[in-house]
């Protein structure tokens, strides 16, 4: 029988709203704690302390995560709540009269923020017994882990606030780095993605880059799979593609575009053209024909006249993504585009989402039914669904992704146990909610 001794643990809630870096930010938190011998729970029922990183990219973003952070002490007023992230950063007065928050903690403390959570509240919390067979209480999940390695942004894109957020560009060392992705392929994660504000700012405050620090990872570690997070267009310099050689390398990128017109596109301080973000698109596909290219879209720009967004309906059809996330130009108080005149009327915008919708699923369809019948690898991400009707025999059902980033499902016998593997595949047919029906090859 195990023996059982007393400590002082916590249950620590964990909760992310908007991008992938405070996604990344959550998961380096989680394996945290787990060190210090704290637990992090599912559910903020049972937490000593919920902490939220919260966004601020949108008007919207900031309304969900106030709510959220509201919403979180009611189901659990005893807990401690901590807010962090973008909102907490940019409103910290308005959380503190206004919320019921124990503490706000800036993204420029956001790396020790583990530690100041156990120095403050470790010692407060009620024994509990822990026996040497105790297992942690986050099991894994997920085979796919986001990897920070820099945070903030030197660009001014006129409607972003996410650089005064965020602050300077600060690269977290290459070995760090190297050493975060040995650790968590150990643990069995098959796949990291590269996460950061300014993605291709890397090494701008250390004289890397980011192709250096691709090398590093691909000569150093032995991760099967390696996926890069949202780049800008402009970061992506001449030979760049050379590094998708490697198969680990998985062919897709998210290379935001915002704007299918120059015209817009300059009032937004883009440093890029509809033209150059083409030939880009021509270099990933000249490498890979089925190199996933997908993007983010604001619709009705201050001043966007029925001309520009007629070129940026234009340029998405031209382009095909194999998705895309449509924005509804919002203010944000701080930013060159909130002052500029000529707003569109939110009806207008609503109107052009509609229209450019249908557009996008198009190019999504289309991109999803080139996929039939080729072979690719899937990494099986999900636990599986039990199936099981009166007229059939017991089923699993399982889903994943392919390498360039298309989710797919197939069903098994119960005896068959695909999570977390990478097997081979071919593509048969498209399923109804927009996922790639596929049959695992011997």
């Amino acid at each position: 029988m195990a023996k059982s001794r007393y400590i002082y643990t916590m249950n620590i809630y964990l909760e992310f709203l908007g991008c992938r870096l405070n996604e990344a930010e959550q998961a380096s938190w989680q394996r945290q704690f787990h060190s210090m011998g704290h637990r992090v729970v599912q559910t903020p029922d049972d937490a000593h302390i919920m902490a939220v990183n919260t966004c601020a990219v949108t008007n919207e973003a900031s309304r969900k995560s106030k709510k959220r952070l509201r919403d979180l002490h009611k189901s659990n007023p005893a807990a401690k709540l901590v807010a962090t992230g973008c909102f907490a950063t940019l409103a910290k007065d308005t959380i503190q009269q206004q919320l019921h928050v124990d503490m706000v903690v800036p993204n420029a403390d956001k790396a020790s923020m583990a530690k100041t959570i156990v120095d403050t509240w470790g010692g407060d919390m009620p024994q509990i017994a822990e026996t040497k067979d105790a297992q942690p209480a986050f099991a894994q999940t997920r085979t796919r882990a986001f990897v920070k390695v820099q945070d903030g942004c030197h660009n001014r894109c006129s409607f972003c606030i996410v650089s005064t957020a965020r602050g300077a560009e600060r690269s977290i060392p290459i070995l760090d780095v190297v050493n975060n992705i040995r650790s968590l392929h150990g643990d069995g994660y098959q796949e990291v993605v590269l996460a950061g504000v300014h993605l291709g700012g890397y090494g701008s405050d250390t004289g890397e880059n980011l192709r250096s620090l691709i090398e590093a990872i691909l000569q150093d570690t032995d991760v099967p799979r390696i996926r890069i997070g949202s780049l800008e267009p402009w970061d992506f310099p001449t030979g760049f593609i050379d590094l998708w050689q490697n198969p680990r390398m998985c062919p897709h990128l998210h290379l935001p575009l915002q704007s299918g017109s120059n015209t817009v596109l300059r009032r937004m301080i883009r440093r890029c053209s509809v033209e150059s973000y083409e030939g880009l698109v021509a270099a990933a596909r000249a490498h890979d024909p089925l190199f996933n290219i997908t993007s983010d879209l604001i619709v009705g720009f201050p001043g966007e006249t029925e001309q520009e967004f007629a070129e940026t309906i234009a340029t998405v059809e031209r382009i095909g993504f194999g998705d895309m996330h449509l924005f509804s130009y919002s203010d944000r108080n701080g930013t060159p585009a909130s002052r500029m005149s000529k707003k569109l009327p939110k009806t207008e915008i609503r109107q052009r989402i509609q229209q450019i919708k249908p557009v996008v699923a198009k190019a999504r369809q289309q991109f999803l039914e080139a996929q039939l019948g080729r072979t690719d690898e899937v990494l099986w991400e999900r636990d599986a669904k039990h199936l099981q009707t009166a007229d059939t025999k017991p089923q699993l059902l399982w889903r994943g992704y392919t390498k360039n980033y298309l989710r797919v499902e197939t069903k098994t016998t119960p005896s068959t146990a695909l999570f977390n593997q990478i097997t081979p595949v071919t593509i048969e047919s498209c399923s109804d909610e927009n996922s790639l029906i596929v049959t695992p090859r011997a």
